[in-house]
């Protein structure tokens, strides 16, 4: 840290930074988990490097514009992708024929954070991810689940259940994760799994029962709820990531004050409590980030070639 602290100060006392602002690109419309975390760090970040710091929500094609706006700027350290792993990772699996290589084009700057995904189902049907078998065989017909739509992390994690459990599931896919929740909620689908704070009101209101979280450790914004490894379901983890990317070719001391700001704006206290509160764990610099890439780039493109999910 102290290093990385240094080359902050180097690079400011330089007079590298300009008046021109950072923008970092939200691949999400406004109001997003990464929306949102990016608005949180922002004000910090631009105390820190001493230029303004933007926010630009470029959704659509399921992140494909954000990143190729990124990928395709210069490399200046000017304009960064705030990614997920649905993004960087899934996506990028998912739609082989993107006009970027998101293995080769972007550089890891500082990870926000990693949050469990949840599973979640109608409050009668099953108390334990064990149950669901039962459960099922009680409906008579395959169980349903809700998803933000085909290829998201929602519908994979979907998929994950079907083939660990073996049992008959039925997707069925909305325009986001809001009216997923809403036709949850309405008592027409059986169960969703999804980033634990957007299921966390509904299950504090006790409107969802949760089963399992998906994730290597219990979240502390449900400690009492075991993980799927736990309940005997290694292969049940998902755990969602936001952090931020540069173009490649940003010179390594921009990329290490850029990658300086964004942690300093994280260790704030009343950032950091935020942080802990959206139930984030685990964030790290540019070294911790590249490693969970690399951990992600080989695991998730053979294991949906396994669920056979495809978007076309």
């Amino acid at each position: 840290m102290r290093a990385i602290l240094a080359a902050l100060a180097l690079w400011l006392s330089a007079g590298a930074a300009s008046a021109q602002g950072v923008r970092l690109v939200i691949p999400f419309a406004a109001g997003g988990p990464a929306d949102q975390l990016a608005r949180l760090v922002a004000p910090g970040m631009a105390q820190a490097l001493g230029q303004p710091v933007v926010v630009d929500n470029r959704g659509g094609a399921g992140g494909v514009l954000a990143s190729e706006i990124v990928a395709k700027s210069a490399p200046d350290g000017q304009t960064l992708l705030v990614g997920s792993l649905g993004v960087v990772v899934l996506g990028a699996s998912l739609q082989p024929k993107l006009p970027y290589d998101p293995a080769r084009d972007f550089e890891p700057v500082a990870l926000f954070g990693r949050v469990p995904s949840l599973l979640v189902v109608q409050p009668a049907l099953a108390e334990t991810l064990g149950g669901l078998a039962a459960a099922q065989r009680k409906l008579g017909r395959p169980l349903t689940y809700g998803s933000a739509g085909p290829g998201t992390t929602m519908h994979i994690a979907g998929e994950m259940v079907r083939l660990a459990t073996g049992l008959p599931m039925t997707h069925v896919p909305y325009r986001g994760a809001g009216p997923a929740v809403a036709d949850f909620l309405a008592g027409n689908i059986d169960l969703m799994i999804a980033d634990t704070p957007v299921l966390l009101p509904q299950v504090t209101a006790g409107k969802m029962r949760a089963l399992g979280v998906f994730g290597s450790a219990r979240t502390p914004l449900l400690p009492d709820v075991a993980t799927a490894p736990e309940q005997g379901q290694p292969s049940l983890v998902m755990e969602n990531w936001y952090g931020v990317l540069a173009p490649t070719g940003v010179p390594a001391e921009r990329r290490a004050a850029l990658e300086a700001a964004i942690l300093q704006a994280m260790a704030a206290p009343e950032v950091a409590a935020r942080l802990a509160a959206a139930g984030l764990q685990a964030g790290t610099g540019a070294a911790g980030f590249r490693a969970q890439l690399d951990r992600d780039q080989a695991q998730w493109p053979a294991l949906l070639k396994q669920l056979d999910i495809r978007l076309d």
